[in-house]
């Protein structure tokens, strides 16, 4: 047959195609669930068998409401061991034009060019482990694009494993994918036929109970970012072609969405790699912007690291800083604030939740306070941005730090909010081609920031709902622990915190030992940052917690995801290996014995 030429670029090598004419593997490009996208050529193509067109044959979607259907049975059926081929009753209409035949996809395995459905594919699905249910309905939901990027994944990793393994090389597989399903574990697609591979049993994960750290990316972020990933590649500041506006367009788009969430305006949004980046932007911005009139800074000593650092680097320049101190409840005194502000401060940075222990700040009143002494207000919203509301108008907010995967975004971006009015004047900390107003050189990464500015947007849709769940489930997981085990504190001010965030300490038992022990539920004692420390929090010693509590204490992460089966699953295993901790331990043997253990003078040879 001739030479067929494929439309648009391709994702590999030139290479003989399942259809038999030569062509781009992958070049067919996407275009269902892709905004403004074009269809390409869907003309009835002929079938060497019947000579009718693709749309004429048995079993196949018409083209119209059922696209979505057609991508996501083809998923599925790779996920469960479906064969993929030229002929069959599954037809994956919108992938492109590459050539006289389509895709199929078929139910069953193929014998003599046809295929023969050996069980229904409601019968299939319900043989997957239990876990899978809900997360094939969660996929058919995402949308056509996630869905077909899936399966045209798992062709292209299994046409690369047949071109690699040894002796005669096949055009293509010729009994299509079948894919190696774990519980909650990496797919990996192999070739049916490469039976000498043995079968990997299914890989079991921890259930995830650290959203502090990260936060998984929502289906409907990755289905916004998909487009930007594959068709719509152009830099955004590109102004000489299409490609460029649309990025551009795009990365717009996102400024907006943030900049609803937090009642600013869309030129007061500069996207940077993430909070850490923001925070750094913040202080030492300001800072060394007014240095030849002020050279006063204002912070907590509960801050994230980020913060700390860039404070303690700023003392190095010759800057003077003040670490406020905290109550036992983890909030600042609002009259040692005001107390601390000098004629040349120029800047107040106070976290509005705590990433260790949930407080939340009083930040409207911190921004008044700042406000009426003619200082600059920064907070870092991190942790706060899209789960409780926020107005920076109304909390007198100068500066604000964003992070993207916290809030179910991709990680690598983030933002930061500059009010304009009255202008807030920050030093730029690299030299570049001037992009984001000159405040951050660098090309903005498209994909990235759309990502975030859909997790901005689902998020505002979402928090009401999303606060609700959180604090019921918080509120189970809190007592059902406390009710069943002595001597647990919680960590942090109980009223003014934020439910995802839960900090328990459990005396007599060690921290890092409770957490090797639930292995199978994904914890932490503390800051991601800092995890890798042995030394207790400092969060926690700011709060005057004792040292033993402070080293017994872990952090419970409840977020959008997070289930009730996988909260009662972390309670009971928690409270199983207090009980098994404290029985080996001496000291827990010695409180059962009525001896007060403040009392004792401890040495040490």
């Amino acid at each position: 047959m001739g030479r067929d030429r494929c439309s648009w670029q391709p994702w590999l090598a030139s290479d003989a195609h399942p259809n038999g004419h030569e062509c781009a593997k992958g070049a067919a490009t996407l275009h269902h669930g892709f905004p403004n996208a074009a269809h390409q050529d869907h003309r009835p193509r002929p079938s060497p068998e019947t000579g009718k067109g693709a749309e004429e044959r048995p079993g196949c979607h018409a083209h119209g409401a059922t696209h979505h259907e057609a991508h996501l049975d083809t998923v599925e059926a790779a996920w469960l061991g479906l064969s993929v081929g030229t002929h069959g009753h599954r037809h994956l209409r919108g992938i492109g034009k590459c050539g006289p035949r389509r895709l199929y996809v078929s139910h069953g395995k193929r014998r003599g060019g046809r295929s023969r459905p050996d069980e229904s594919l409601p019968e299939r699905r319900a043989a997957l482990p239990g876990a899978w249910g809900p997360g094939l309905q969660r996929l058919r939901k995402v949308g056509s694009a996630s869905g077909t990027m899936l399966l045209r994944a798992a062709w292209r990793r299994a046409a690369v494993a047949v071109t690699a393994a040894p002796g005669p090389k096949p055009a293509a597989p010729t009994r299509g994918l079948r894919l190696r399903v774990g519980d909650h574990a990496p797919q990996s697609a192999v070739p049916a036929d490469t039976a000498a591979v043995p079968e990997a049993g299914p890989v079991l994960r921890p259930l995830y109970m650290d959203v502090q750290a990260t936060t998984p990316l929502d289906p409907r972020v990755l289905d916004a970012m998909l487009p930007y990933l594959i068709n719509y590649y152009g830099n955004p500041h590109s102004r000489t072609h299409a490609y460029g506006w649309e990025s551009e367009a795009a990365m717009e788009r996102a400024r907006q969405q943030v900049a609803s969430l937090i009642g600013a305006d869309p030129r007061e949004i500069i996207f940077t790699s993430g909070a850490t980046e923001s925070n750094n932007i913040a202080i030492k911005g300001v800072a060394r912007f007014y240095r030849s009139r002020k050279k006063h800074l204002i912070t907590t000593q509960t801050e994230h690291k980020c913060v700390l650092d860039s404070c303690r680097s700023l003392e190095a320049e010759g800057f003077q800083v003040t670490y406020l101190p905290v109550q036992k409840s983890g909030i600042i005194d609002l009259k040692e604030l005001e107390a601390a502000i000098q004629p040349d401060t120029s800047l107040v940075s106070v976290m509005t939740v705590n990433n260790e222990i949930g407080v939340k700040q009083p930040i409207a009143e911190i921004g008044r306070i700042c406000s009426s002494r003619k200082v600059y207000f920064h907070t870092d919203a991190a942790q706060a941005v899209g789960k409780i509301p926020l107005d920076v108008n109304d909390m007198k907010i100068d500066l604000m730090s964003i992070s993207a995967h916290k809030i179910y975004g991709p990680k690598g971006v983030g933002a930061i909010y500059i009010r304009r009015r009255p202008r807030v004047r920050v030093e730029a900390l690299q030299s570049g081609g001037g992009q984001e107003r000159g405040m951050r050189s660098g090309t903005v990464p498209t994909p990235l920031v759309v990502g975030l500015g859909a997790a901005c947007e689902v998020a505002q849709q979402e928090m009401e709902y999303d606060h609700k769940r959180i604090s019921k489930l918080s509120e189970r997981l809190i007592q059902n622990i406390m009710k069943s085990l002595p001597d647990v504190v919680m960590n942090g001010d109980p009223k003014h915190h934020y439910p995802g965030c839960i900090n328990l300490s459990f005396a007599y038992v060690e921290g890092e030992s409770l957490l090797m022990a639930l292995k199978d539920v994904a914890l932490s004692s503390g800051s991601a940052c800092t995890s890798a420390s042995l030394e207790p929090s400092y969060v926690l010693r700011a709060i005057g917690t004792d040292e033993d509590l402070a080293h017994s204490s872990i952090r419970f992460g409840i977020g959008r995801f997070t289930t009730e089966e996988e909260v009662d699953y972390t309670v009971e295993k928690c409270i199983q290996h207090v009980k098994r901790l404290r029985e080996m331990s001496p000291l827990w043997e010695m409180v059962q014995d009525g001896i007060d253990l403040k009392s004792i003078k401890w040495t040490q040879h």
